[in-house]
């Protein structure tokens, strides 16, 4: 054949393979070069726990430090190497949204907690889990101002990278934060409430790079919360224990073996083990690991509590000192506007409780 004849055959040669091809054969030959370019033996870094399911399916599960550009590295490497039918991380449909964020929008937004997040926080969480939402918040911005760097780039990368894979999954792996606030607060006592409450609001230490990188073994940001809430059990087991068992059984559930498609209805069902990585804090690796060969059950950890009354009296408290704040401040104003203020229905309403309150006791 001359070099003339070939752009008039090439065509229609190319033409009559694509109309001959199938949609189980196209996708078998894309799944071919996916394996094919998955390394067997990958050489991971040392943040990578590999764990093994009965079907054979495999899950590579990197422990990061939230704030940690080293972690991003892991993650892209991990993903590059494996080429993973799914990728699971560490976030719910509540966080999801900094996955869309550049670094500078989410640093502005971690530094900037203002009277408006806290009540649109509470409006749509509650008065208990809004104020816990906004208090973790806290925590956050403290490392974000300390280190001018934005928390959840290993999502964002991992993210990235899942989207350049052939048939790469996304799933969000964490359990609703929600329903992880509402159950934190019901473990807590009126003071233990308090007690944290104030811890939270007066972080002050300094935190270095060095210092993040040190934590590569033991997230920051978690090191930070286990330290405050160590003395209350019961949070740890809500905040930390619990999460370890949703991730481990949304890391199983992805690790499930994947069917290949079949020409026929007639073709019988043929599955191959699925290769899932894992995004997660590295305070829950071993949570993860302990967790893996058991059979877990995520309906009573998704269950939220009835509010207890320490919850109520605390929930008013709150209310009653916003009122009172607003009340100094219009009493500074003028007598008129007190009285005003003191007629409204939601105060009237306060009043009402308050002395219900006291003439029980």
């Amino acid at each position: 054949m001359s070099s003339s004849d070939a752009p008039e055959d090439g065509p229609k040669e190319t033409s009559s393979v694509s109309q001959n091809i199938t949609d189980a054969d196209a996708f078998k030959i894309l799944l071919e070069m996916k394996i094919k370019k998955r390394q067997k033996k990958p050489t991971l870094p040392s943040t990578v726990t590999e764990l093994d399911t009965e079907d054979g399916s495999k899950v590579y599960v990197v422990g990061t430090a939230h704030f940690s550009d080293s972690s991003k590295k892991d993650v892209v490497k991990t993903i590059q190497d494996v080429q993973p039918d799914v990728v699971v991380v560490e976030l719910c449909q509540y966080r999801v949204s900094m996955l869309k964020m550049d670094e500078k929008t989410l640093l502005k937004e971690a530094k900037e907690i203002n009277m408006e997040k806290l009540q649109q926080a509470i409006k749509q969480n509650g008065v208990m889990s809004g104020l816990m939402q906004m208090l973790l918040l806290k925590v956050s911005a403290h490392i974000t101002e300390q280190l001018g760097m934005a928390p959840g780039g290993e999502f964002r990368e991992a993210f990235k990278e899942a989207s350049k894979v052939p048939f790469c999954k996304f799933h969000l792996g964490d359990r609703p934060i929600p329903v992880t606030f509402k159950r934190a607060i019901a473990a807590l006592s009126f003071w233990q409430k308090v007690k944290l409450a104030w811890g939270l609001c007066f972080l002050s230490d300094p935190i270095s790079k060095d210092d993040v990188e040190k934590c590569k073994q033991k997230d920051l940001l978690e090191q930070m919360m286990a330290e405050m809430i160590g003395e209350f059990p019961d949070l740890h087991r809500t905040i930390v224990s619990e999460r370890d068992i949703y991730l481990t059984y949304m890391l199983k559930q992805a690790a499930k073996q994947i069917e290949l498609p079949r020409a026929s209805e007639s073709e019988p069902r043929k599955y191959i083990p699925a290769v899932v990585v894992g995004v997660v804090g590295m305070g829950h690796v071993p949570g993860i690991e302990k967790n893996w060969n058991s059979d877990l059950n995520i309906q009573e950890i998704m269950s939220v509590p009835p509010p207890s009354a320490s919850n109520k009296i605390f929930k008013f408290v709150i209310k009653a000192t916003v009122f009172g704040l607003m009340g100094y401040g219009c009493y500074r104003i003028g007598q008129r506007t007190v009285q005003f203020i003191l007629s409204m229905p939601a105060a009237q309403n306060y009043l009402q409780k308050l002395t219900e309150i006291r003439s029980h006791h």
